[in-house]
């Protein structure tokens, strides 16, 4: 994957919040890591076999917030 720099820098943002006393974004970075790393793996299944839906399973509230 040509894109999976992405999950080093999830990963150090992780970290620092973890590090600095922030447990909600700490938590927000975990959910946020996974899903970037099983996009990036149907994307690169995508391009190995056709394209296909994927459903992240991330709703967003009207105000903007994730659940």
């Amino acid at each position: 994957m040509a894109e999976e720099w992405i999950l080093d820098v999830l990963a150090d943002l992780r970290a620092y919040a973890g590090e600095h006393d922030l447990p909600a974004l700490a938590a927000h970075l975990d959910r946020v890591s996974r899903v970037a790393e099983r996009e990036l793996v149907l994307k690169a299944g995508e391009c190995a076999i056709g394209a296909h839906e994927y459903d992240s399973g991330i709703r967003y509230r009207p105000d903007g917030s994730a659940g």
